[in-house]
């Protein structure tokens, strides 16, 4: 009884093995690795110069086998030309990331250098309207402040003097003629003491002189010269005595309640800005104070030697601590927005004329795609054609699968090249190598053994219609 239960046991036991054996995944794997077609070759690639290829197999001049290249290749065949197929672990040797094509609002914060001016619109240059010597100067110091109407000098001119005997003439013969009972005589000398005064007034004789003529009615040797607004003085061109001409620049007179600060602007930070766009300044004689200001001109021409745009901002300086010719710092904060499509900037490959980008097709598998580019900034690309949002571009290790996507094409190109009519290659022989031109390496027809001696060879090229090379003549 104890033997049939043993038999029984050790029978059960085999069943078990058997079963398990034919149920394992192992096995499944086996019949399929079996059931799986093999993979066609294309061609037989060199491998020291893979830029040698046989439509065979064949060997090198060192002994060495050419590696087989499948139709697939890891690749789709309905896949554009130049995709590549990467093991997932070679993926993550090589630190590949990819960035997800999106919609992004573009903007930028353009950082530049400036210098400050003077607002050219706040500057006078006095000059008189006719000839004459200083005879005094009231203001005779640069960089000294004046307010509007301050008196700055007095000048002796005879055209001056023979104006104001005519307004004279012309004041008392009104006063004569005021109550005449003649309408003509009457405006006439109205006519002529008006225009009198319009010339002293074109010749900038100041109102409280004409006034003091008309009350004492005595011709002044000086008129006076007065600032036309609160300002500095930034230059004088005479003093006391001096001899003057329409010609003379007098004073020079800024008003620096306001400035100008002059900036360069680089050609690709040209699209983003436009006038009104708010600024900030620092400068290193202030520190810790910001300016506020804004983009009030944008010049329309190009600096030929420095290939910059200069741009103009106006700041208020009612302390005056922002002094002419100070260099700053400038922000210019672009209002320009721009809602693109965007990737990153790492993202692109300069291939010479055009830019360049890799996609993810899926896992491990990456497509070439050329792309137009647009504006850029904090980092990203605008993209105008080639990407669609939702698409995966490579951002880090694209270097090497563009290398690689390369070798592809080339290859692609070359197989492309052997389908050509009229094409005629040599099939090389089983053991035949190529040589580094790719180049297939030719054994020439002899009969002779190890022991064959120069004349047999020179009979051989006889043969062949060659010419032994005369090697006295060679040296």
């Amino acid at each position: 009884m104890n033997k049939k239960i043993w038999i029984l046991s050790m029978l059960m036991l085999a069943l078990g093995l058997v079963g398990g054996y034919l149920l394992s995944p192992s096995s499944n794997h086996h019949e399929a690795s079996v059931k799986q077609e093999p993979k066609k070759v294309l061609f037989y690639r060199n491998p020291m110069n893979p830029a040698i290829t046989s439509p065979v197999f064949t060997q090198d001049e060192m002994g060495m086998d050419y590696i087989p290249v499948y139709a697939d290749g890891g690749v789709a065949m309905d896949s554009p030309v130049g995709s590549v197929s990467i093991n997932a672990t070679v993926v993550q040797n090589m630190g590949v990331r990819t960035a997800l094509v999106k919609r992004q609002t573009l903007s930028r914060h353009i950082r530049t250098v400036g210098r400050v001016a003077l607002d050219e619109e706040r500057v006078a240059r006095l000059h008189p309207k006719y000839a004459g010597w200083v005879e005094k100067m009231f203001i005779d110091k640069t960089g000294q402040r004046v307010k509007k109407g301050t008196m700055l000098m007095s000048i002796y001119s005879p055209q001056l003097v023979a104006t104001q005997e005519e307004y004279l003439l012309a004041l008392n013969n009104a006063d004569m003629l005021k109550d005449s009972p003649f309408a003509d005589v009457r405006s006439g000398a109205e006519s002529l003491l008006q225009s009198s005064l319009e010339r002293l007034e074109l010749l900038d004789v100041p109102a409280h002189q004409i006034k003091q003529l008309n009350q004492e009615r005595k011709v002044m040797k000086g008129l006076h010269i007065h600032s036309p607004f609160d300002g500095i003085i930034m230059a004088i061109g005479a003093r006391d005595g001096s001899r003057i001409t329409p010609d003379t620049e007098l004073y020079k007179i800024a008003d620096l309640s306001k400035v100008w600060v002059i900036v360069d602007l680089y050609e690709d930070d040209m699209p983003w800005v436009r006038e009104g766009d708010q600024a900030e300044m620092q400068v290193a004689g202030i520190p810790g104070q910001v300016f506020k200001g804004n983009v009030s001109f944008i010049y329309p021409y190009l600096e030929a030697k420095t290939r910059t745009i200069k741009m103009r901002l106006e700041f208020d300086n009612a302390k005056g601590e922002l002094k002419p010719e100070m260099f700053a710092n400038v922000t210019v904060f672009a209002s320009k927005h721009v809602d693109a499509l965007v990737i990153p900037a790492e993202s692109i490959v300069r291939t010479g004329k055009q830019e360049q980008v890799f996609v993810s097709r899926e896992a491990g598998k990456y497509e070439p795609r050329f792309v137009k580019v647009g504006i850029s900034a904090a980092g990203q690309v605008q993209i105008i054609e080639g990407l669609a949002v939702g698409e995966q571009v490579v951002t880090s290790g694209q270097f090497l699968i563009d290398s690689e996507s390369k070798l592809k094409e080339a290859t692609a190109k070359m197989i492309e090249a052997q389908k050509v009519p009229n094409n005629h290659t040599v099939e090389p022989k089983q053991g035949m190598g190529m040589d580094e031109m790719g180049m297939q390496n030719v054994d020439l027809p002899t009969n002779h053994g190890a022991g064959a001696t120069t004349t047999d060879m020179h009979m051989d090229m006889q043969h062949m219609d060659m010419k032994p090379m005369n090697m006295e003549s060679a040296q």
